[in-house]
């Protein structure tokens, strides 16, 4: 009787370390980000713009793809600069996943940003990087999407405005979900990190 119990218990306990074995499988965790870990986040969803080669573009034409996008415009004197400068030296420091990273940045300066300007903005600091922009009504809908805040900043006249903007780079995975938004200020080697990081998740 003893026995009996004896193998009872050994069985359950085995039912319960395999269970604990599936629970531990289960929750396997993700990598660890250097920038916010916004996982499952239900905003930034998509970019339904125009690039500056006329295309209309999605997330979804990135497949593949690690896709990070900064919001700016092209008479910016630090902010955007800097930015796009980090984003292409993480692109160098990818080596051949550099061809896996796609660098995307949106004009909330569609007045003055024609896709001719941001063209040859984009090529200041990586030809494959792509400016997006569109009407005030898509750029108000998008930015909302995105939590962006923009504002116009009047000058001495009437082009010479700036443009006040939210910070920062929404990094998306291979599939085109967001995962990580990166903070103005971190740095290239924080956000290299993150997107080998996404780039080794996808194998």
């Amino acid at each position: 009787m003893d026995k009996r119990n004896a193998l009872k218990r050994i069985a359950a306990g085995a039912l319960l370390a395999s269970a604990g074995g599936l629970l531990v499988a289960c929750s396997k965790k993700g990598p660890e980000f250097k920038g916010v870990d916004v996982t499952g986040a239900e905003y930034a969803r998509d970019l339904p713009l125009t690039d500056h080669n006329g295309q209309q573009r999605s997330l979804k034409d990135f497949a593949g793809k690690v896709v990070v996008v900064f919001f700016g415009y092209t008479q910016c004197p630090d902010v955007c600069p800097t930015s796009m400068v980090e984003l292409a030296e993480v692109k160098r420091s990818l080596g051949k996943d550099g061809d896996r990273l796609q660098g995307i940045f949106v004009t909330v300066d569609p007045e003055r940003d024609t896709p001719e300007i941001l063209k040859a903005y984009m090529a200041n600091f990586d030809p494959s990087f792509l400016a997006l922009r569109g009407t005030p009504e898509q750029l108000a809908s998008v930015a909302k999407d995105f939590k962006i805040y923009y504002k116009k900043v009047d000058g001495k006249t009437p082009t010479s405005y700036t443009m006040d903007h939210s910070a920062g780079s929404y990094v998306y995975d291979t599939q085109g979900r967001l995962r990580v938004y990166n903070r103005y200020g971190s740095g290239a080697q924080a956000l290299a990190s993150d997107v080998q990081a996404l780039l080794n998740e996808a194998g």
